[in-house]
């Protein structure tokens, strides 16, 4: 990979990296700081690196990176995540957007993850598996009980609306 190719990459997936793990972490200045990592490794990795890969090695090092960051989170974290996490959604919202981020952000973090590249990047199956480490149908199944998990947060459209 040339630094012309580098430099196209950072102006073509910068956007859509940082959309994607701020939507995981919900932390500006870390999603900021992860994806300045990520660019970072790539920079250290550029003789390495094929242009026609660098999507997604991008991915790939942005989702690792964020997950040791949750990691490290979680062994310094005070609170209990089940007294956080509600089990359903009752309440009445006309704002569905609002509605789908609070089910997205009570997912289990690799069910997030799949999701996120999956709905929101439009990544395919086969893709989102080379940049989770996951095999391909382990990610079909994360996304099956992710989709569960949000249809049984949000309820019926009734309570929605």
């Amino acid at each position: 990979m040339t630094v012309e190719e580098y430099n196209r990459a950072v102006d073509a997936y910068a956007d859509n990296l940082y959309r994607f793990v701020f939507k995981n972490l919900k932390n500006q200045h870390m999603a900021q700081d992860i994806i300045q990592d990520t660019f970072e490794k790539l920079w250290m990795k550029l003789e390495d690196v094929s242009g026609l890969k660098v999507k997604t090695y991008l991915f790939t090092s942005a989702y690792h990176t964020m997950i040791d960051y949750i990691r490290k989170e979680k062994r310094y974290a005070d609170v209990d995540p089940d007294e956080v996490k509600e089990s359903s959604h009752n309440r009445h919202y006309s704002d569905l957007g609002e509605v789908l981020e609070r089910a997205v952000g009570n997912l289990p973090e690799d069910q997030k993850a799949v999701v996120m590249l999956r709905d929101y990047e439009g990544y395919s199956y086969k893709e989102i598996a080379e940049i989770t480490g996951l095999s391909e149908s382990q990610v079909k199944v994360y996304i099956y009980r992710a989709r569960v998990f949000l249809k049984n947060f949000i309820g019926s459209m009734e309570q929605v609306i």
